[in-house]
């Protein structure tokens, strides 16, 4: 299968690549800068320039291909303060891929966030098809255009949506797990907000991948799928390990405290998230090998 891949550089993509690659399948990554296309060209990739903004493009690549994952997501301008103009653009490549890949039936799986779907209970799979309406921006704002994917299965196309946990970690990361670590060494503390049992989940970014080869292959139309390894670890036991390996004191901070403390990672932190992965393990017989969160933090490296 000729597959074209968004974000196919980035921290989820640069895993797939591989991964769809290892499985016989030929991939062609976006790019929008030379170092980009270099490491697509060394993964042994096709490169296709252009940006999420160059709908055009998108859509050319998209009529080329067998299948679609789009993984792209404007990043540094959501944690800017652009978010809404991140979603934007996320909805208009997401509308554009599905004008490409109407009535074909081919395969389009995009990433979306776990985080914020449920709240005071785990979240399964069939919350994906029936989430309330929820307050803009956060984790909750991509979610409709999580739906959008979803509801594109009416126009004959295979489309399913891979739900990230708030830390797909892994050697290399530089998300929330990183940047908890940079707050810990900046305050020297590592904190946790109230009483610290709120739980995120968490997978590892081999089994992530893995998991979109998969969806790719065989999610039927209209595929909510969860990419949770753990379902939910609670967030004084990430502090703690930051903590012992960064030998500095474990304290909590306060709600209230959460922005001065955390800066915009606060608004995440105090999240109780819990997920579930159990329909889409029997789904698509997913079966997660890489290690926990907790046994990744000790190996040491967020901490090079």
């Amino acid at each position: 299968m000729r597959v074209f891949v968004t974000g196919a550089s980035g921290w989820i993509g640069s895993a797939v690549v591989p991964e769809l690659i290892g499985a016989g399948h030929r991939v062609v990554g976006l790019a929008r800068s030379e170092a980009s296309a270099a490491l697509l060209a060394s993964a042994g990739a096709g490169v296709h320039r252009g940006t999420i903004d160059d709908l055009d493009s998108l859509r050319s690549a998209a009529t080329e291909a067998d299948g679609v994952i789009h993984l792209a997501f404007q990043h540094d301008v959501a944690f800017s303060g652009g978010f809404p103009e991140a979603i934007e653009a996320d909805r208009r490549a997401i509308e554009t891929f599905g004008e490409a890949l109407a009535g074909s039936g081919r395969p389009f799986v995009i990433a979306s966030g776990a985080l914020g779907l449920a709240q005071g209970r785990v979240a399964t799979e069939r919350d994906a098809h029936s989430a309330p309406a929820l307050p803009t921006g956060g984790p909750h704002a991509r979610q409709a255009n999580a739906r959008l994917t979803l509801s594109l299965a009416a126009q004959g196309i295979r489309s399913s949506v891979v739900r990230l946990p708030p830390t797909v970690h892994g050697d290399g990361d530089n998300g929330f797990i990183a940047a908890l670590v940079g707050i810990a060494r900046d305050k020297g503390v590592s904190g946790y907000l109230g009483d610290g049992s709120n739980r995120w989940p968490a997978t590892h970014r081999l089994d992530a991948a893995h998991l979109f080869h998969l969806a790719l292959e065989q999610a039927p139309a209209g595929s909510a799928l969860h990419a949770i390894a753990e379902e939910g670890v609670p967030i004084r036991a990430i502090a703690e390990v930051i903590g012992r390996q960064l030998n500095l004191p474990v304290v909590a901070v306060s709600p209230d405290d959460a922005g001065k403390h955390f800066g915009w990672l606060g608004g995440f932190l105090g999240v109780d998230g819990p997920a579930s992965s159990t329909l889409t393990r029997e789904l698509l017989g997913w079966h997660p090998t890489q290690p926990g969160l907790i046994d990744d933090l000790e190996k040491g490296h967020y901490f090079r």
